[in-house]
């Protein structure tokens, strides 16, 4: 593991510095695969789309050993969750209501999947879809525009609504900033469910860590961050073109909504201290814009007082666990529950790529068991000491209470 990152460390060095480019020296995960940069799925059925998406991972993956191969695809892969036959059927479609769900910018569906399993227990048939560029290698991020996103978008959209009454959309970050602008023009679209959603990138997270200011200087550079992607599940490396796609996304999310309103019911998750999105941005969007009556919000804060900038629509919860060496929560930690077993509690990956580079004193200690806290990379977390980047949510159960509450709420 240490001449992994020694090894890494040093080609970062070289190749943010311009003297060398990253498919030079690199290995076979940081250059494109050739097929998953752009979506080529559109006329598909769900089901044959779900086969070619298992066999696409399949093929350009670069980390399948015998032992992990079928489970690291499955948990890549876009799936399906059908609701029970208790459940009835539809008035005019086979199934009454449908959500699919959009995963973030890194990330894959295996970040949808425990939501997904809380929405077919209520009775909603669940798809997901697989962003271009995304589940199989970081390399294919290199070429994906963000209109690739969108299409895969509309098509796992235009599926559903094929098979169901109403239509709902999840969106995780990037997937919650491709929810919003589907649903504009989208009049089948009941309602947006919203986690962390990434309408307005914060200028640290697109510039991330200690080489941002080499690896813009020299343009030869395609990537912001070249890491060791222990991570079978989510890239740690990123290429500035995925900052450049999700910085164009957010402008465009911001155009959409100028002057509109969004009349369907939103439900939003996200944390105060998120240091990835720009929370004073969805705040805005829920006040100003989220006019349905039945709209709900859970902001999460270390500390209650200091928030401002919402609703009464808005429940305020507390997310310091000193217990539990919790700081705060984060981007990262909204979807996932305590028990999820590569992120949760108990689970032995730590996110700790923040100290990767100049810091690997710190991040030997934050993988190790000399890790002090948990919580989001703000500065003020990160000056008490060495901080592992929380995965995921100390009151899942509860936002699930509160989810069903919501869902009960709607027409």
């Amino acid at each position: 593991m240490r001449s992994s990152i020694a090894f890494i460390s040093c080609i970062t060095f070289f190749v943010n510095l311009g003297i060398v480019s990253a498919e030079d020296v690199l290995p076979d995960r940081f250059t494109p695969s050739g097929n998953n940069s752009s979506f080529r799925y559109e006329g598909l059925t769900y089901e044959n789309y779900l086969k070619l998406a298992r066999n696409m991972i399949g093929e350009a993956r670069t980390d399948l050993s015998a032992e992990k191969r079928n489970a690291i695809i499955d948990a890549n892969a876009p799936f399906e969750l059908m609701p029970s036959e208790t459940c009835g059927k539809g008035a005019k479609k086979p199934i009454r209501r449908g959500v699919l769900m959009v995963h973030g910018l890194t990330d894959s569906p295996y970040f949808t999947r425990a939501l997904g399993n809380f929405f077919q227990q209520n009775c909603f048939l669940v798809r997901s879809i697989l962003l271009p560029g995304h589940g199989t290698r970081p390399g294919d991020l290199l070429d994906v525009k963000w209109e690739d996103w969108l299409d895969a978008v509309k098509f796992g959209a235009d599926s559903l609504a094929s098979d169901v009454d109403e239509l709902y959309l999840l969106g995780f970050s990037t997937g919650g900033a491709l929810s919003v602008y589907q649903s504009l023009s989208d009049v089948r679209v009941k309602g947006v469910f919203l986690f962390s959603p990434a309408l307005k990138v914060s200028p640290k997270a697109m510039l991330a860590n200690w080489h941002e200011i080499y690896s813009w200087k020299f343009p030869k550079a395609k990537w912001l961050d070249i890491l060791p992607d222990e991570d079978p599940y989510k890239y740690e490396s990123f290429p500035k073109n995925a900052a450049d796609q999700i910085h164009l996304l957010t402008k465009t999310v911001q155009r959409a909504i100028e002057g509109r309103t969004v009349d369907v019911p939103v439900f939003v998750a996200l944390s105060e201290e998120d240091t990835t999105v720009v929370t004073s941005a969805t705040k805005e969007f829920f006040t100003k814009l989220a006019v349905n009556p039945k709209s709900r919000m859970l902001l999460y804060a270390a500390d209650k007082t200091t928030v401002s900038g919402v609703n009464t629509k808005t429940e305020i919860l507390s997310s310091a666990f000193p217990d539990k060496k919790i700081l705060s929560s984060a981007h990262t930690a909204i979807m996932l529950p305590p028990s999820d077993p590569h992120y949760g509690e108990q689970a032995k990956y730590a996110n700790c790529v923040h100290y990767f580079g100049e810091k690997l004193d710190l991040y030997n200690a934050c993988k190790s068991s000399s890790w002090q806290y948990l919580g989001e990379l703000s500065d003020a977390n990160l000056k008490k000491g060495v901080v592992r980047r929380l995965m995921y949510n100390p009151r899942y159960d509860e936002m699930l209470v509160k989810l069903k509450q919501f869902i009960g709420s709607l027409p």
